[in-house]
């Protein structure tokens, strides 16, 4: 299954409080992507795994080896 996980939130930057935003490809395969299937998409998930280049190799991909409820 290929997804796009988005991140938001603030963090303080030499005292200055900054909005964090980002959107990652990801993939997940066999019982992860049944369970990311059913996850409901208004709560918020944790997500373990490793990063590694696109097929093209243009751009980085999120390989989901765990999903949980946070």
């Amino acid at each position: 299954m290929d997804v796009v996980l988005a991140h938001s939130s603030q963090v303080t930057d030499a005292g200055t409080p900054r909005q964090i935003s980002l959107s990652l490809r990801a993939v997940a395969f066999g019982a992860n992507a049944e369970a990311l299937a059913k996850a409901s998409l208004d709560a918020e998930w944790g997500f373990t795994g490793f990063l590694g280049m696109s097929r093209n190799g243009k751009g980085v991909v999120f390989h989901i080896q765990d999903i949980h409820r946070t």
